[in-house]
C-alpha cells in the first residue's frame, strides 16, 4: 500500500467516525489488513463474482465497507477497565492454608520436632563411640598438615611455580621482581612464625608444668579434636547424614509443557508445535506440601477429564511415578482450569497414615470423622450425621480397614449406638463388639438373617423417630432433624444410630433375605438421614444384583478403592463419574491398597489414602469406648451380654394392624384414614404417621395404592390415595404361606 492509499483510508475512517459512530474505537491495524485484502492484485472478474455485490446494491443496501465492530475496545491501564480487572482478581491467602488449619499446623510442627529430635539422637549416640575416636585417630595427621602448611606459608612456597615459569621463559625482569617480593615476604613471615612458635612453646610449657589438671585435660581435648578435625580427608567427612533427602527435579513450565504435549491430546500438541499460547499458567508454579503445584488453563475445548484420562502418559512425560502425578479440577473455575500437583514421593510409598483419633479419649459424631490424607498431605474427614456411606473395591484393597476407621470414630462417641454386621466371618470388627448394641460376624444363613433383621428393625426405628420428631416443639427442633442437643436428651431415644454392614453383597444377594433387606436399606437411606440413622455399607462386588440401584443411587458419601471396570466405578462413585475423570480403575492392585476416591465429603471428589488401624489399635479404641459408655451408662443390647438373637424392637405385625383398623365391610379406604387409625391403635409406634407413611410402609409388601373415591367429614365427595382391602388380605395370606402357617 502506498502513502496516498494509506492517507485516503485514514481520512475515510476519520470521517466515518466523526459522523456515524463517534463513540466507537476502530483498530487501525485491522483496517490496514482489511485494505490489503481488498487490494488483491488479481481480483476475480467473472460475472459470478460480481453478482452478489450488484445484487446487494440493487437491494438498497449501503455500499459502506466499514468493518463491523463486535468486540469491546481493549481497556487502558486506568479508568473503569482497570478497576474491573482488579475487582475480578483472585486474592492469594495472606496466611498459608496449613497455618490456618489446626490439624495441619499440628502435623507440620510434629514433623519438625520429630526431625530435630531424630537428628539430635542420631548424632548424639555417635559422638562418644564413633566421632570422638575418629578425631583422635586423625589428630597426628592434622598436626603434620598444620606444620606443613605453616612451613610452606613461611617460605612462600605457593609463589614458587610462578617464579620457575618466568625463569623458564628467561624473563629476567619479572623474575627479579618476583624474587625481591619473595624475599620481603619470607623475612616477615619467618619472623611471625618464630614469634608464634615461641608463644606456642611458652603456652605448652605452662600447660605441662604450671596449669592444673582440669585445664591440662581441657587443652588436650581441644587440641586433639582440633587437629583431628584438620586431619580429615576431603573424601571422608567425620559425620554421616541422619536423614537422606531424596532429590527430585524441580517442576518448571518447560517440563510441564513438554509433558502435556506428549499425552496425545491434539489441541495441546498442535498449540505447542505452532508455538502458540496453548497452555497458560495462571499463577507461578509453587511448592504445596510435599510437592509442586501448577495452575493451568488448558486450550479451548480441552477439559480436566481429558487430562485425567491420560494420567499415566502425563506421569511418563514428567518422568515421575504414577502415584506422584495428580491432575485435579478447580471447583471455583471453568472446566478447563487444571490443578496439576506433582509429589516428591509416590503416594503409595508414603507409609501408613496415622489416624488422628488413635489416642483420643472421645469424639463427637456430630463432627467430621478423620479419614486419611490426600496426596498433598492435607487431612481429609467424613461427616456421618445426615449422611450414609458406601465403600467399594476389589478384595484386598483396604475396604474393611476404611470401615474400621469410621466405626471407631462412631465408637468414641458414647451417645452413638452401634449396630455392627461383619458378613465375612473373619472377625475384623470383633474389637468393637464390646460396645455394640447389635453385633454379628459370619457368612452363614443365620448371620445373614440377623443382618436382615437389623435392617427391618432399623426401618421400624426410622418410622418411630419420624413420629417423635413431628411432636417436638418448633423451638427445640426447627429443622425437623436430629441435633446434638436433641441427641443428648436420652428420654427421646433419638441418639445417633450407626449401622455398619461390611461385605453387604452377601446380604443383598442372598436368595431368601436379600430382596427384603435391599428394600429396607433403601427406605432407611432415603428417610433416616435426618433422623440420626446412619448406614455404612461396604461391598467387594458392586453390581445390580449384590448392590441394589436404589441404594447406590441415594447414598451421599462414596469411597471407591481399586475397582475392576467402568460399571463398578460408577456403581460406587455415581453415574458419569468415570466419564468425568473420577476413575478408581486407575489405582494399581496391591501397590495402591488404601488409596481411593472420596466423593460427597467435600466440594469435589478427592484421592485419599486412608488411615490404618491394626487389630491392637482397634482393640485399644474399643476399650476406651467401653469405659466411656460404662461411665455414662449408655451400654445396651449385645454389649450388656444379651443374646444376639434377641430382637431389639417391637414384634408387632404391620399388616395385621392395618387389617385390624380396616373392617371387612370397607372395601376401599384412604391411606390418611389408615394412618389416623393406626396412631390411635399404637400411638407409641404410629404416632405422627400420615398417608405417605402408610404408602411407603405397605409398598415392600406388594400392596399398591390407587385412587379411592370417598366422602370427607364435611360431606364433600373426592378421590384420594388409598388401598383395596382385598390386596391387603392377599398379602397377609401370601405371608402366612411363606412362613408355613396353615
Amino acid at each position: 500500500m502506498n502513502h496516498d492509499d494509506e492517507n485516503e483510508l485514514f481520512n475515510r475512517l476519520e470521517a466515518d467516525m466523526a459522523t456515524d459512530c463517534p463513540g466507537d474505537v476502530v483498530d487501525l491495524n485491522k483496517a490496514r489488513a482489511a485494505r490489503a485484502e481488498s487490494a488483491d492484485p488479481a481480483p476475480d472478474q467473472s460475472p459470478d463474482s460480481r453478482a452478489p455485490e450488484s445484487a446487494d446494491r440493487s437491494a438498497g443496501e449501503s455500499d459502506d465497507s466499514r468493518p463491523t465492530l463486535v468486540d469491546r475496545p481493549t481497556p487502558t491501564e486506568s479508568g473503569p477497565g482497570l478497576l474491573d480487572r482488579i475487582k475480578g482478581a483472585k486474592r492469594l491467602d495472606v496466611i498459608p492454608p496449613w497455618m490456618k488449619s489446626g490439624a495441619e499446623f499440628k502435623e507440620a510442627a510434629g514433623w519438625i520436632a520429630g526431625h530435630v529430635s531424630h537428628t539430635a539422637a542420631f548424632h548424639g549416640l555417635r559422638v562418644p563411640f564413633l566421632y570422638a575416636p575418629k578425631l583422635v585417630w586423625r589428630s597426628p595427621r592434622g598436626a603434620l598438615n598444620t606444620l606443613n602448611k605453616l612451613g610452606r606459608w613461611a617460605v612462600d612456597a605457593e609463589g614458587e611455580p610462578l617464579r620457575q615459569a618466568e625463569a623458564r621463559r628467561e624473563n629476567s625482569e619479572i623474575y627479579l621482581k618476583l624474587s625481591r617480593q619473595r624475599d620481603r615476604r619470607v623475612r616477615l613471615r619467618v619472623l611471625v612464625t618464630l614469634l608464634g612458635a615461641l608463644i606456642t612453646l611458652a603456652g605448652i610449657l605452662y600447660l605441662v608444668y604450671g596449669a592444673d589438671p582440669v585445664t591440662q585435660f581441657i587443652a588436650t581435648v581441644v587440641g586433639v579434636l582440633t587437629f583431628g578435625w584438620l586431619g580429615a580427608p576431603a573424601d571422608a567427612p567425620l559425620a554421616t547424614r541422619a536423614v537422606i533427602k531424596t532429590e527430585v527435579q524441580k517442576l518448571t513450565s518447560d517440563i510441564v509443557i513438554k509433558a502435556m504435549a506428549s499425552i496425545g491430546i491434539g489441541q495441546i500438541a498442535s498449540a505447542v508445535a505452532k508455538g502458540q499460547d496453548g497452555i497458560k499458567f495462571v499463577s507461578p508454579i509453587t511448592r504445596e506440601g510435599p510437592g509442586w503445584r501448577a495452575d493451568i488453563d488448558l486450550p479451548l475445548g480441552v477439559t480436566v477429564a481429558d487430562v485425567a484420562d491420560r494420567r499415566a502418559r502425563l506421569a511418563s512425560g514428567l518422568r515421575r511415578p504414577l502415584g506422584c502425578v495428580w491432575p485435579d479440577a478447580d471447583p471455583n473455575e471453568h472446566e478447563g482450569r487444571l490443578i496439576l500437583w506433582v509429589g516428591d514421593r509416590d503416594l503409595s510409598r508414603t507409609g501408613i497414615v496415622k489416624w488422628q483419633l488413635a489416642n483420643a479419649r472421645r469424639h463427637d459424631v456430630f463432627k467430621r470423622v478423620p479419614f486419611g490424607t490426600d496426596p498433598r498431605g492435607r487431612a481429609q474427614s467424613v461427616p456421618l450425621i445426615q449422611h450414609n456411606v458406601l465403600i467399594g473395591s476389589l478384595p484386598g484393597q483396604g475396604k474393611t480397614a476404611s470401615v474400621r476407621v469410621l466405626a471407631c470414630g462412631a465408637a468414641l462417641d458414647p451417645t452413638a449406638e452401634l449396630w455392627l454386621h461383619e458378613n465375612k466371618g473373619t472377625g475384623d470388627l470383633d474389637s468393637l463388639a464390646c460396645v455394640s448394641h447389635r453385633f454379628v460376624s459370619g457368612i452363614d444363613d443365620e448371620s445373614i438373617k440377623y443382618a436382615a433383621d437389623s435392617l427391618k428393625l432399623l426401618r421400624e426405628e426410622v418410622m418411630r423417630r419420624a413420629g417423635v420428631i413431628k411432636k417436638l416443639p418448633r423451638d427445640l427442633c426447627p429443622d425437623k432433624r436430629i441435633t446434638r442437643e436433641i441427641a443428648n436428651k436420652r428420654s427421646l431415644k433419638l441418639w445417633p444410630l450407626v449401622g455398619v454392614f461390611d461385605e453387604c453383597q452377601n446380604l443383598f444377594a442372598h436368595p431368601e433375605y436379600g430382596k427384603k433387606a435391599g428394600e429396607d436399606a433403601e427406605f432407611i437411606i432415603k428417610l433416616g438421614r435426618a433422623l440420626g440413622v446412619i448406614l455404612i455399607l461396604a461391598t467387594q462386588r458392586p453390581d445390580k444384583d449384590s448392590l441394589p440401584t436404589g441404594i447406590s443411587g441415594n447414598v451421599s458419601i462414596r469411597f471407591a478403592l481399586k475397582v475392576a471396570g467402568q460399571t463398578e466405578n460408577d456403581m460406587i462413585l455415581g453415574t458419569s463419574a468415570y466419564k468425568n475423570g473420577v476413575r478408581a480403575t486407575a489405582f494399581r492392585p496391591e501397590i495402591d491398597a488404601g488409596n481411593g476416591y472420596l466423593s460427597g465429603a467435600g466440594p469435589q471428589p478427592v484421592v485419599v489414602r486412608t488411615a490404618y488401624l491394626d487389630d491392637p489399635a482397634t482393640h485399644a479404641i474399643g476399650q476406651r469406648a467401653l469405659a466411656l459408655r460404662k461411665a455414662e451408662g449408655t451400654l445396651s443390647g449385645f454389649a450388656l451380654g444379651e443374646e444376639s438373637e434377641t430382637p431389639a424392637g417391637p414384634t408387632y405385625d404391620l399388616l395385621a394392624d392395618v387389617a385390624a383398623v380396616v373392617p371387612a365391610d370397607e372395601e376401599r379406604v384412604w391411606n390418611e384414614r389408615i394412618a389416623a387409625r393406626l396412631a390411635e391403635l399404637r400411638p407409641e409406634v404410629y404416632g405422627g404417621w400420615k398417608g405417605e407413611n402408610v404408602t411407603s410402609a405397605l409398598k415392600p409388601h406388594g400392596i399398591k395404592t390407587t385412587g379411592v373415591a370417598g366422602t370427607t367429614d364435611d360431606g364433600t365427595r373426592t378421590t384420594r390415595r388409598g388401598i383395596v382391602r382385598a390386596d391387603l388380605m392377599k398379602a397377609i395370606a401370601e405371608g402366612d404361606e411363606n412362613r408355613g402357617v396353615a
